[in-house]
């Protein structure tokens, strides 16, 4: 598997709109009707696929591999959260990523994602296997 060239400070941004589906009610991590800590991390993870989606090259991917979600203030229905995610390290196959979630100037959340790059069917045809 030839890895691609994936160079630090790459980067990339989502953005999210509160709505009721993704509340901590809804999704079940506590009782508040706010956003929801695991789709913080779900934006987060999706700005690190879009740093590298336009130079992933055919039957490679990346998989997540480890977070660190620090959630720092919530998010009430109907606001905008923007993800920015910025490549900080790469090592060997390993993508080191630092996702800064914002509510307009407001941080609401830090997140620290690691992604692996692997072979997009063998990883498919592993997950079957057994």
């Amino acid at each position: 598997m030839e890895l691609p060239e994936f160079a630090p400070g790459m980067g990339a941004r989502v953005e999210l709109t509160v709505t009721d589906a993704d509340t901590a009610q809804s999704v079940g991590s506590g009782d508040v009707p706010v956003l929801a800590t695991p789709r913080v991390l779900a934006l987060a993870e999706a700005a690190t696929v879009a740093t590298t989606a336009r130079k992933m090259p055919g039957g490679i991917t990346s998989v997540g591999t480890r977070a660190q979600v620090e959630h720092r203030a919530p998010t009430p229905l109907g606001r905008t959260v923007v993800a920015q995610a910025t490549l900080v390290r790469v090592d060997g196959r390993t993508l080191y990523f630092d996702v800064t979630v914002r509510d307009g100037e407001r941080v609401v959340a830090e997140v620290r994602v690691e992604r692996v790059l692997l072979d997009r069917q063998k990883f498919i045809a592993r997950a079957f296997d057994g």
